[in-house]
């Protein structure tokens, strides 16, 4: 994962401005919307309560392949978006 991270010219310490809240948020409301348990979710994406309960409260590192599984239990896709590099980093989406 760091060596992915240099790869991308990343630091993983640094979140993306708040583009990982917006993706917490998202999951919790979906979560909701489908009228899920954390409990309930975890065992539909094989991941721990725990970790659904950390996202949706804002931790900030998590393992991407988690989310992934969230995601799909969700119904729900990833994907990239190139930012425009005109923007300045602070109004990026």
């Amino acid at each position: 994962m760091q060596e992915e991270a240099r790869n991308l010219g990343g630091d993983r310490r640094r979140t993306s401005g708040d583009g990982v809240p917006r993706l917490n948020a998202a999951l919790l409301a979906r979560r909701k919307a489908l009228g899920l348990t954390q409990l309930e979710l975890a065992d539909l994406a094989g991941v721990s309560a725990r970790f659904i309960h950390e996202l949706e409260n804002g931790k900030e590192t998590v393992r991407l392949d988690r989310v992934v599984a969230l995601a799909t239990a969700l119904g729900l896709e990833l994907g990239w978006r190139r930012i425009p590099p005109s923007s300045p980093p602070g109004d990026r989406p």
